[in-house]
Order: C-alpha cells, then sequence, then structure tokens
C-alpha cells in the first residue's frame, strides 16, 4: 500500500525541485556576471530512478528489480530521485551594447543562455507532472481508505 505512496511523494519532491530549478533560471535571465565573472549558465535537473544506482546493462537492472520486488516486496528503491543539477553546456547568446559594463572590447556582451519560452514550456510540463503525482497520490489514499472500510462493514 506505501509503495505507490513513497513512488508518488518521490516524484512530487522531484518535479518540486524541478520547478525551483526552473525559477532560478528565470530569474537570472539577465544575470551577465556571477561570481566566477561568467554569465549565468542554465541549469537542468538530472533524474534518475531509485533502482538505477548499480552498473549494468538494462537488462540486468530491469531483471535484478523484478526479482527483488517479487521476492522481498521492497519499495524502498522505487520512484526518482535529482542526481545532480547540471549546467547547461551551450553558448551564451551575444548582444552588442557597448554601453553595458560588461561589454567587452568590440562592445558585446555575453547573455545567459536562457531561454524564457523554453523555460516556461518546461514549468508547465513540471506543474502537470506534480499534479499527476498528486492525483496518483490522492487514488492511493483512497484505495486505503475503501480497503479499511470493508475491513470494518
Amino acid at each position: 500500500m506505501f509503495e505507490n505512496i513513497n513512488t508518488s511523494a518521490s516524484g512530487l519532491t522531484a518535479q518540486r525541485t524541478r520547478m525551483d530549478v526552473i525559477s532560478d533560471n528565470i530569474a537570472n535571465v539577465n544575470t551577465t556576471r556571477t561570481e566566477d565573472g561568467d554569465p549565468y549558465r542554465r541549469k537542468t535537473p538530472v533524474f534518475r530512478s531509485r533502482a538505477s544506482r548499480g552498473t549494468g546493462s538494462f537488462s540486468q537492472i530491469l531483471s535484478e528489480r523484478a526479482s527483488s520486488f517479487s521476492q522481498s516486496g521492497d519499495s524502498s528503491r522505487r520512484g526518482v530521485e535529482i542526481a545532480e543539477i547540471a549546467e547547461d553546456d551551450s553558448p551564451f547568446k551575444t548582444i552588442y551594447n557597448p554601453e553595458h559594463p560588461d561589454a567587452d572590447d568590440d562592445g558585446y556582451v555575453e547573455k545567459p543562455n536562457v531561454e524564457i519560452t523554453m523555460e516556461m514550456v518546461d514549468m508547465i510540463d513540471a506543474s502537470r507532472a506534480y499534479e499527476a503525482n498528486i492525483n496518483a497520490l490522492e487514488t492511493a489514499e483512497n484505495t486505503a481508505q475503501r480497503a479499511l472500510d470493508i475491513g470494518g462493514a
């Protein structure tokens, strides 16, 4: 019963982190100088299955997961987690603005590699995934409640 709740809860946490990263990207869309002197670089969360911490081929991992779930019912490794917050290696945008304090000798300024449109699409996707996890969580809760009602009748 709790495995569905744990899986949905991990999804909620992952999508909330994703929305936080997207918010940071949007907030820094005009940041031309960070602590290291470069423009802000877009960040993206990298998700992984909790069960994929090991190494091996896809078929090995799949068969190991199937046997461990069928034998022990262990759900502690189900769900998703954030493996890392990676930086996008795409090039910075360059604009001509010789009056800008961060302009180079030719008058060009490097701007962050953040595209607002892409970030908004990602935010909508993350919001919908978050809502889907809430619905799955509510379904698991309703199923558990009905099971208790059957046992009490």
